[in-house]
């Protein structure tokens, strides 16, 4: 279905959603912001502003993770994920190379909104990205009224074992646009780790940003790759390692360096 906006501009809803719980659009002219319709403002131009607002069960906790583009004068799309109404975690990625937005351009935009969203939620279904959960604060005034399991310590119930991860090269794992990491899995007691699975990713990548490796028996592991080119306003290297219950990651923001006259 196709509609016009405020100056002409033509507006274009679709009814494609996510395989997630829920998906929505907004429509935001000036300060305003309306959910699912239409309307012309003469004094404000009309922008299509993509989002996506999924409810995530996953263990026994549920989280709520929220996907919006912020428009043409912002350029950027933000993914937050909530917890008990608390944030506990951003990610945000520019879009400066769809500008200016038309409508081949617009499709693309409403895909890599999408893509960020359906990331986001794999990471945590996956045990890549690991939440910290807050303690309630009723449950520690309380105890008495709770079962044996609600009265353990929230680490015990929602954190599992944790990965001590150690990028040994970290001063030299770049050399021009190829990288070479070399990552140590251990465990908190100092025990190398072997057959842990390693992912590599590269937040604010274009492209395919995403690589595995395994570690040895004594706890190393070598990925090597070339650099995705960076779109994102906020680039970071990411290292996440898994093994069977217990999980660790590192992560590194990414800086360019400054050219010299």
């Amino acid at each position: 279905m196709q509609a016009r906006g405020g100056h002409g501009r033509r507006v274009i809803i679709t009814s494609e959603t996510l395989p997630v719980k829920c998906s929505e659009f907004f429509l935001r002219t000036g300060q305003r912001q309306v959910s699912g319709s239409i309307f012309s403002v003469p004094e404000a131009k009309a922008d299509m502003v993509f989002g996506h607002n999924s409810n995530l069960k996953h263990g026994a906790v549920t989280f709520h993770i929220q996907t919006e583009d912020r428009g043409e004068p912002h350029s950027l799309i933000d993914t937050t994920v909530y917890y008990q109404g608390r944030v506990l975690h951003r990610r945000t990625n520019n879009y400066f190379d769809l500008l200016p937005i038309d409508e081949d351009r617009e499709e693309a935009l409403k895909m890599r909104v999408e893509e960020q969203h359906r990331t986001v939620i794999e990471e945590i279904r996956s045990g890549y990205l690991q939440l910290p959960i807050p303690v309630a604060t009723s449950a520690m005034h309380s105890p008495k009224t709770r079962s044996p399991q609600a009265q353990q310590p929230a680490s015990a119930i929602a954190e599992p074992k944790t990965l001590s991860l150690e990028l040994t090269n970290a001063k030299s794992w770049l050399s021009g646009r190829h990288a070479k990491l070399v990552v140590t899995v251990r465990e908190q007691t100092g025990v190398a780790v072997a057959d842990a699975d390693l992912l590599v990713q590269i937040e604010g990548g274009a492209d395919d940003n995403t690589f595995r490796g395994q570690t040895g028996p004594q706890g190393h592991a070598l990925i090597e790759f070339d650099m995705p080119r960076i779109i994102g306003s906020d680039p970071a290297l990411v290292i996440y390692a898994e093994h069977r219950a217990a999980k660790g990651h590192l992560r590194f923001a990414l800086r360019s360096k400054p050219r010299v006259a």
